[in-house]
Order: C-alpha cells, then sequence, then structure tokens
C-alpha cells in the first residue's frame, strides 16, 4: 500500500498525533508483501525505445506529461520544465520556474501551468515566457487543467479555483469539505463539454460549469465507510477519464465506476481499491488495484472481462491503452504490456530503474510516454 504511509491530516489533535506514527522516512523493515519476480515468458509483442529525455528528479511529488498542440511538457520537482517534440524527444526549449515544483504539467498549447511551493501557481506562454503568477489558497498537488480560456487548480484545503489563462485573475472559487484523513495523492481534473470534472478526497467526483463555478452534479465513486479515519479513506486516485457520454473514475477502497458525463446518472460500479487511476478506451475500462492487479471492465456494462494478478505488489502506474495492448510501469522501472483482449503478458521493457510515477503514462501518437521518478521521460513504441 504505497500511498498509505503518505497521509494529511485535518482537524483535532488526536489526528495529527496519529498521523506523526506514520513516518516514511523512519527505518523500514522488510515489506510484508514484496514484490512478485518477473516472470519469463515468450514475448509476442515487439517493442522498442523510440526516445528518452531527461528533465529532473520529481522528489516527493507526481509530476506527468501533458500533449497539447503537437507538443509535450513535462517537468520536475526542482523547478525545471521543457517542452519536447512527442515524435522524436528533441527538446524545442527549457526553463527553470523560479522555484521548486510540486504539480505539473496543464496545457492547452498556448497556456502552461504548474504549481510551485507554498500554493504558487505559475503560467508561462507556448515559447516558456512568463505570462502570470498567482497565489492559490494551499499547496497544489494536482496538476493544473487548462482548457477554454481557463487554468483550473485544486488545493490540499480542498478548494477549486478558476484563473483567467491570459491575465492570472480569479474568475471564481468553490469550496468542498475536507476529511479528516486523506491519501497525500493527486486526484484529478479533467476539462471537457464546458465543464471541468474534478475527483475529490472522500471519493467525490464533481463537475462544476466553467463559467462561473457552480455544480452541475456530483456523485460518490468511493464511500467512506469503517470505524476509523483510516479505514474511512475513500479518496478518489488519478484523473476522471472522459470519452463520449462516458466519465469514469476508480477510488481507493472504494469502486471503479462510470457515470453519464451531462448528469451524472451512475452507469454502473464494481468493487475496487486503487491508489492510481484508470485507463479507458472504445471498449474497455482498465484499472489496477493496490495489490498489483489490473482488470479490465465492459465499458458499456462493466461486466468484468479478464483479469491479471502477476504483477502483484509492484506498485503499479495507471493503465493505458496501447494498440493491441495495455502498458503499465511499475515502481521498479519497468513497463509490462498486457494483451487488451484477455490480459496476458505481451512484452516488457526497462527504463532507468526508478519508479514510474503513477500518473504518467501518456500515448502520442505511435508512442507511450512515461515519466520516471528520477526524471527520465521514456518513450516506447511497438514493431
Amino acid at each position: 500500500m504505497r500511498s498509505v504511509l503518505k497521509l494529511t491530516c485535518i482537524g483535532a489533535i488526536a489526528v495529527l498525533a496519529g498521523c506523526s506514527s506514520l513516518n516514511p522516512f523512519a527505518k523500514k523493515s522488510e515489506p510484508r508483501n514484496p514484490p512478485a519476480a518477473l516472470v519469463d515468458f515468450k514475448p509476442t509483442m515487439s517493442v522498442r525505445t523510440a526516445w528518452t529525455a531527461s528533465v529532473g528528479n520529481a522528489g516527493a511529488y507526481s509530476f506527468s506529461p501533458v500533449l497539447a498542440n503537437d507538443s509535450l511538457y513535462v517537468a520536475a520537482a526542482d523547478g525545471s520544465v521543457m517542452r519536447v517534440s512527442p515524435i522524436n524527444g528533441h527538446p524545442m526549449w527549457r526553463i527553470n520556474a523560479g522555484m521548486p515544483l510540486t504539480a505539473g504539467v496543464g496545457s492547452d498549447g498556448a497556456t502552461v501551468a504548474v504549481a510551485g511551493e507554498k500554493g504558487v501557481l505559475l503560467a508561462f506562454d507556448a515559447d516558456g515566457k512568463p505570462r502570470w503568477k498567482a497565489q492559490a489558497s494551499s499547496e497544489i498537488l494536482s496538476a493544473p487543467a487548462v482548457g477554454q480560456g481557463l487554468v483550473v487548480v485544486r488545493s490540499l484545503d480542498n478548494r477549486i479555483a478558476a484563473y483567467d489563462a491570459e491575465s492570472g485573475v480569479r474568475r471564481w472559487v468553490a469550496q468542498r469539505t475536507v476529511p479528516p484523513l486523506t491519501l497525500r495523492t493527486a486526484p484529478g481534473i479533467v476539462i471537457a463539454n464546458s465543464t471541468a470534472f474534478v475527483a475529490l478526497p472522500g471519493g467525490r467526483l464533481l463537475a462544476l460549469a466553467l463559467s462561473n463555478g457552480g455544480a452541475r452534479w456530483e456523485v460518490a465513486v468511493g464511500d467512506p465507510r469503517g470505524t476509523t479515519e483510516l479505514e474511512r479513506i475513500a479518496d478518489i486516485s488519478g484523473a476522471p477519464v472522459v470519452a463520449g457520454r462516458d466519465i469514469c473514475a476508480v477510488a481507493y477502497q472504494g469502486r471503479v465506476a462510470c457515470f453519464d458525463v451531462a448528469t451524472g446518472q451512475p452507469r454502473w460500479a464494481k468493487e475496487l481499491s486503487s491508489d492510481v487511476g484508470l485507463g479507458m478506451d472504445e471498449r474497455f475500462v482498465f484499472a489496477a488495484d493496490e495489490r498489483g492487479a489490473v482488470s479490465a471492465f465492459s465499458r458499456e456494462s462493466g461486466a468484468g472481462v479478464w483479469r491479471n494478478n502477476k504483477l502483484a505488489n509492484r506498485g503499479l502506474s495507471t493503465p493505458v491503452s496501447f494498440g493491441r495492448a495495455i502498458a503499465v510501469g511499475d515502481a521498479q522501472g519497468y513497463v509490462h504490456f498486457l494483451s487488451r483482449e484477455d490480459g496476458a503478458l505481451l512484452a516488457r521493457s526497462a527504463t532507468d530503474g526508478s519508479a514510474i510515477i503513477a500518473a504518467s503514462p501518456l500515448v502520442a501518437g505511435s508512442n507511450v510516454i512515461f515519466q520516471t521518478k528520477a526524471g527520465a521521460v521514456v518513450a516506447l513504441a511497438s514493431e
């Protein structure tokens, strides 16, 4: 359970005291659930490294690349922000934001947004020139969402704010209650259909009108339950995925579920606990659970299609659909390719040996791109 050691406490002193005992820097004993050994198999899919680039270490944060207007934008904890070609990895520019970063990147091709330390939001133009700086109400751990003239962020105090992409003027704010205990992860935001779809701690998925921040609908993906605050953590993991009339999301100690994108009406839900996001294509929804099993569900009905448990406890990333395969990274820097149809192992590729960042997979043309904790941006292609 990678994320449980990284908790955010809000409220009573007793809760704070409880968190202090979960010290990620304390001497650690041998893991109770060691990662499964890599199994031998005959590859039936040829994978090669198309290109690599280096942006910088992610530190204690989670960064993921974003594709906008045929350019790839990446960032790192030391303040580095890069624009590279998704075809060959050639850098178009590299800048330093002038401060350490905690989240990124968001872009629509015209505006590039990252989050700096202590809740500072920074925006640049497509050439890497500074555009504006704004102060959010608290630390930002999720990549900003950029679209339709706005930059939308959620800060750690569960305040969602939208800023004008040109000027940085704040346009609206929406506030939601903060659960007493949450995972220190990065539930994401997606902009589509004049709406910001916001994943929240506490297992809620919220749709806000971009025009004024008003709530269109709000639904539960994970319902907090149990007798202790730790048992009641049910945060949404990763970013929701929007395709056609569907929006789907997954929660820790919760469910994988799909809803009508316009109304929030539930289409289906299945019990599943995940601390990373999900993938989706025209037929299936893919999820990696906290124990390392990867499952495929029918996008239409939610029926289970297959489940692969050969990657148990390997700290999997968000899975992504890539041609006839599902690509998923792990905490040792390997990328595994599973059959989209039955989950069988097709291929495996090594990166730099550091963990694949949970939210990083991205398909750009004929490449699938991952970012590692150590700062490698790796594009893999199928031959």
